[in-house]
């Protein structure tokens, strides 16, 4: 028997074919529009493969806020329900494909991040410089692992994230933005620097602060004392070098 105060509405989960199906659909149109679309495409059983992809994912997860809810978006991001993924300065703009033949509306916003925050970051990168050229290169050197995944880790805490959906889903987070903070994960499998794009981070600033601040530092131990230094007094007994 129906009552008045019935409210929740359960709606119908597409399966994967009808998922693709309606996506290939939307391409097809948004092409005739002449709008070109970004899509995330899954390419083997994972959805992340490189160190940025998996650790900005396992970030996500080890939040208590995330971590019933996530799963969910794993079935449409590996079948393509993704079909347009753009991330910009402090902001994911998405559309993912549903059971209706028009996608839903997906955006992601991320706080910038402290100055005292950013400022960590340069101080640990700026330690080694090797560290910072080989990050930039696309590679992760470990030693730099808790810069990003640490306690003051440049990674999102949910308190940080929020986000909408246009979606009728009145869950706090829906199966579509869970789709695309997963198709963020593979944003970065594809290019790193996305990530500080995302953060709000000019890395371009980032890596002249940190090399003026190693100048810097340089400079101001040039004249200390070092146990390395050879004294000039009997350096030719030393080297067994005969004097004249």
């Amino acid at each position: 028997m129906s009552r008045y105060w019935d409210t929740e509405i359960t709606y119908s989960q597409p399966d994967a074919d009808k998922l693709r199906k309606n996506a290939k659909e939307t391409a097809k149109r948004e092409k005739a529009k002449g709008k070109e679309l970004a899509p995330v495409v899954i390419q083997g059983r994972n959805i992340v493969n490189s160190w940025w992809g998996k650790a900005w994912c396992e970030n996500l997860e080890k939040y208590a806020d995330y971590e019933s809810r996530l799963d969910r978006g794993k079935r449409y991001v590996r079948t393509g329900a993704v079909v347009d993924l753009k991330v910009q300065k402090g902001k994911v703009q998405a559309r993912v494909q549903g059971r209706r033949k028009a996608p839903y509306k997906v955006e992601i916003r991320i706080s910038p991040l402290s100055e005292a925050r950013c400022q960590y970051a340069i101080d640990r990168c700026g330690r080694k410089i090797e560290n910072l050229e080989t990050l930039l290169n696309g590679s992760f050197p470990e030693e730099l692992k808790e810069l990003f995944s640490g306690e003051k880790g440049l990674f999102p805490e949910p308190k940080e994230i929020s986000f909408q959906c246009s979606c009728p889903d009145w869950a706090l987070m829906c199966k579509h933005v869970a789709a695309v903070l997963y198709g963020i994960g593979a944003r970065f499998d594809e290019n790193p620097l996305l990530f500080f794009e995302l953060r709000g981070i000019d890395v371009g600033r980032f890596i002249d602060v940190t090399l003026e601040n190693r100048l810097d530092s340089m400079l101001k131990n040039a004249d200390a004392p070092s146990s390395r230094i050879i004294e000039t007094d009997g350096w030719e007994d030393m080297f067994g070098v005969l004097s004249r």
